[in-house]
């Protein structure tokens, strides 16, 4: 059997270094970096970096490249749209990607009802302008959201965020009118509570919300995550997310769902809301959506997206060609190559795996997920269930030096997150699992409990 992992040098290799030091002088630290390397190709789930060594990604750039690194159908895409233009500007002089990409879009997103679809660039920028859409729509300002949940890095989508430290700290004063509400985290639910009772106890959470802490007559919008991505995928009940769909139609609320992470095959759906019974008032998506490519956007009801005036969305590059051809190529792609059936594959082998680990290293404390957004939280405890956010650091560094690239996540940095291309080969896959099993087995008995 091929070994598709390949280490040749320690990290950072001679060349990585030269540029890693090169780096350091002139990128601001705050620009954090997952692997002490530099890629130099990439190709389906593999990363070669300028050293020679070849990784295994389990990462995909942040759940980006659901299709794979460098797909050909993306290239011929693309090289066919640079060959004809790179941008013209849609609000200046329109293009047929654009308007293919909406018809796309809309046509896949939950609901019969009529849909129009605004293109913008990045994940922040799509739900910047869905918190426009639905202010303008609806003549309110309040705008919920919820613990643990990640939404961007600009100043109204960090306000929205909950992790105070990387996101938020020290950037303040943020945007008014936010509030955040509690969102069901199952695994640490209080002690003694069934499944079912801490859902109910949520849920009354969420209805004493609208009473106590904000006017529902006030709010524009509810934004949720239909799985929260940086918080730690962490997977609300059924009977939540459907309970505030409830009270969002009750009190004339528009329902948001942030699919940036969870989209386009992720979760084994094409989104992730589809696996809760409900249908969104809009949809942010971005990530995937572009394999790599900057675009997002913003899918809604008609009605609703034609609230604003003309020349009140839009920007330079919003939905730009490249971006949209990428995204019309992504989405064939996850149609031919049966990309949501693949993920639940996928999830069930990284599932299957640490559920065994799991019998033998009490340090896993919970494996979660839907789809091929599986998350593994690492505990000192089974018991206490305290965050062991340095073990979950000690594997990741473990498992990236045997050529498995991972990333953690979660509010307490414990949890390690798997969002390897939906394209990776079963090969791939296993030996991939193989070496992080390595790593676990390497790592954990110097923090055994």
């Amino acid at each position: 059997m091929t070994n598709h992992a390949s280490i040749k040098t320690s990290l950072p290799g001679p060349k990585a270094s030269s540029l890693l030091e090169r780096r350091h002088a002139i990128v601001p630290n705050a620009v954090s970096y997952g692997v002490p390397t530099f890629a130099e190709t990439a190709s389906g789930s593999k990363i070669t970096d300028v050293d020679g060594n070849t990784f295994i990604d389990f990462v995909g750039a942040i759940g980006t490249i659901n299709v794979g690194h460098s797909h050909p159908k993306v290239k011929e895409a693309l090289h066919e749209q640079v060959d004809k233009f790179i941008h013209t500007g849609f609000n200046v002089m329109m293009y047929e990607p654009y308007v293919a990409l909406a018809e796309k879009l809309a046509g896949l997103a939950p609901g019969h009802h009529d849909k129009k679809v605004l293109l913008q660039n990045s994940g922040a920028e799509a739900v910047e302008n869905a918190v426009k859409i639905a202010r303008k729509y609806t003549g309110r300002q309040g705008i919920v959201t919820f613990a643990n949940a990640f939404h961007g890095r600009t100043l109204m989508t960090m306000t929205m965020t909950s992790k105070v430290k990387p996101y938020k700290f020290g950037f303040g004063p943020f945007a008014p009118e936010v509030y955040k509400a509690q969102f069901p985290y199952t695994y640490r639910r209080p002690e003694g509570l069934s499944e079912e009772a801490y859902s109910e106890w949520i849920i009354e959470q969420f209805d004493d919300f609208l009473l106590k802490e904000v006017a529902p007559e006030t709010i524009a919008a509810v934004v949720m995550e239909p799985i929260q991505g940086e918080g730690g995928f962490i997977v609300p009940t059924e009977k939540f997310v459907q309970a505030v769909k409830a009270k969002c139609e009750e009190h004339g609320i528009l329902f948001v769902s942030d699919e940036i992470q969870t989209g386009f095959g992720r979760t084994g759906k094409t989104f992730a809301s589809e696996h809760f019974d409900i249908v969104p008032d809009l949809i942010t998506v971005s990530k995937s959506l572009g394999a790599g490519t900057p675009i997002s956007g913003v899918i809604g009801r008609s009605e609703i997206m034609d609230a604003a005036a003309p020349g009140e969305l839009g920007g330079t590059y919003a939905g730009s060609p490249l971006g949209c051809v990428a995204a019309l190529a992504v989405l064939s792609i996850i149609e031919e190559e049966n990309l949501n059936e693949r993920a639940n594959v996928i999830g069930h082998a990284v599932k299957d795996r640490f559920a065994k680990l799991q019998q033998e290293f009490d340090c896993i404390g919970d494996i979660r997920g839907l789809g091929a957004m599986v998350a593994v939280e690492i505990v000192e405890d089974p018991k206490t269930k305290t965050p062991n956010k340095a073990l979950a650091a000690n594997i990741i560094s473990a498992a990236q030096a045997n050529g498995v690239l991972l990333l953690s996540a979660g509010v307490y940095g414990n949890v390690i997150r798997f969002l390897m291309p939906l394209v990776i080969t079963d090969e791939e896959l296993t030996e991939g699992l193989d070496l992080v099993e390595k790593a676990v087995r390497s790592v954990v008995p110097s923090y055994s409990v």
